[in-house]
């Protein structure tokens, strides 16, 4: 049997722009003989309700003076060049190798009108179709500009090149050798950072109440997941609306985009006051240019392999926190009990030893293979106002099952700062200065509820923060999800 697609879950807002005859218990009619019992606390059948808790639990928050946040993140310490044609045919001792070098990501070249090879330094050539390989030594140095040089390089070998002419091979150097008696190395290496930055994005909300609607005392006991009660529905809608800001201030950081030259944000005038330029969130980042698994949960060790593989390759970071939803915690906890070999007619994994008046744990927290996973699941991926509800499925694109975050800190160089500084992986910088601080604003303006700011009869509470997210050593982050 499954679950049957009606009754569903309910999707219907509880939030409005206008106060609602709904809102409060109006049938009380005086001739009528006997009137209903009524609870006076209103029952809270969704628990929960709020989403955000992923920043609070992975990140830290800085504050941050300028429209623009910047740093610089280390590049490889050795460079490989994956794009070079030989122009010599099998067996021969010496060979002229055309090198294009790589693009960034944005597809812009990389900086620098060298490459990172020199006279007399020996390099490992591989043929990235067949593998076949040859070792050699750079006797000709390279000529060229961006994007195009060209070396000349000396098999060892004595049956000369183990590949045919025309064919693309990677080149990487791993030593060098000079004669007795000769002068150093020619020419040096300088390091060079990539830099990237992130543009803080403001975030408003607001509720408003008139000051009649706030001298109605209503029939039932509201609360909220903050504590807030009162029989005062009002009290209730501005509780709600400030956990509705505080999981925006997460969830914006999370799905932020930054808006194309040519998109239809950065071009609109339709609302003068709409923000045009987006931010990058970590969902947008990771995509970008960390490592995405694009076939929805990985569900068995193999699986897991190829990801830790890839981690290899990157900043092998040692501890790592899994964020999942529902489904992708099931299958982790499927594949882990799989690895065990059960009992007879029984169950062993989970609370071992276990008896008929003993609670069975069928769910695992974390699992160790190369390095550790740690699992927490993440309400958005499973709330269906959010992400929950989503398309699933080999045909589904884009839906998110899972984020790995690298756990711990990492050493950057602060562009404001101007000095190396240890920060966590993802963070968020909100704007602040001696005279204003944008990372959580919030003030009353009108006239009723205390407010004393203007002629209006009404409590306007404001809300309002400046903020963006910093996700550094993106290359150390898994995306799961659906789609290539």
């Amino acid at each position: 049997m499954s679950i049957l697609a009606t009754p569903t879950f309910g999707l219907t807002p509880s939030s409005e722009q206008v106060p609602l005859s709904t809102n409060y218990i109006t049938n009380f009619n005086f001739l009528t003989q006997y009137l209903p019992d009524t609870y006076e606390k209103e029952f809270e059948r969704y628990g929960n309700r709020t989403v955000s808790s992923f920043l609070r639990m992975v990140g830290a928050e800085m504050p941050s003076n300028s429209d623009m946040i910047k740093w610089a993140e280390q590049g490889r310490l050795h460079t490989k060049y994956t794009n070079c044609v030989a122009t010599a045919a099998v067996a021969a001792t010496q060979s002229v190798f055309t090198i294009t070098t790589p693009t960034t990501g944005s597809g812009v070249i990389q900086a620098g009108n060298q490459i990172a090879i020199r006279l007399g330094q020996t390099v490992m050539i591989y043929d990235n179709a067949t593998g076949a390989s040859n070792k050699g030594i750079v006797i000709v140095a390279p000529a060229g500009t961006n994007p195009t040089f060209t070396i000349t390089v000396a098999y060892y070998e004595q049956g000369g090149q183990a590949f045919a002419a025309a064919s693309t091979c990677s080149i990487w150097v791993y030593g060098s050798e000079f004669k007795k008696g000769t002068a150093g190395m020619t020419g040096s290496l300088e390091a060079e950072d990539t830099i990237f930055s992130n543009s803080p994005i403001i975030i408003k909300d607001k509720y408003a109440v008139n000051g009649s609607d706030m001298a109605q005392i209503g029939w039932v006991e509201v609360t909220t997941e903050n504590g807030a009660s009162g029989y005062l529905w009002y009290l209730k809608s501005e509780h709600e609306t400030r956990l509705r800001f505080e999981d925006y201030l997460e969830t914006a950081m999370v799905e932020a985009v930054p808006a194309g030259a040519a998109s239809g944000v950065a071009l609109q005038t339709t609302y003068t006051s709409a923000g045009n330029k987006g931010s990058e969130g970590v969902f947008y980042v990771v995509n970008d240019r960390g490592n995405v698994w694009g076939g929805g949960n990985p569900t068995t060790l193999s699986d897991w392999d190829t990801v830790i593989s890839r981690l290899d390759k990157q900043g092998a970071i040692e501890e790592n926190v899994l964020f999942v939803n529902r489904d992708f915690g099931f299958d982790v906890d499927d594949m882990l009990a799989a690895q065990n070999s059960y009992g007879v007619g029984g169950t062993s994994y989970g609370l071992f030893d276990n008896d008929k008046d003993m609670a069975l744990n069928l769910g695992f927290t974390g699992f160790r293979r190369g390095y550790d996973f740690y699992k927490t699941d993440w309400k958005y991926l499973n709330d269906p106002t959010m992400r929950g509800s989503m398309p699933t499925g080999a045909t589904a694109s884009g839906n998110i099952t899972g984020l790995l975050v690298p756990a711990g800190s990492t050493n950057v160089y602060d562009q404001v700062m101007g000095k190396n500084a240890k920060r966590p992986f993802l963070h968020v910088r909100y704007r602040a200065s001696e005279a204003e601080d944008r990372k959580y604003k919030t003030w009353i303006t009108g006239s009723a509820g205390g407010a004393q700011t203007s002629d209006l009869d009404a409590m306007e509470v404001n809300f309002l923060s400046e903020r963006a997210v910093c996700t550094l050593g993106a290359n150390n982050f898994v995306l799961f999800r659906y789609g290539a």
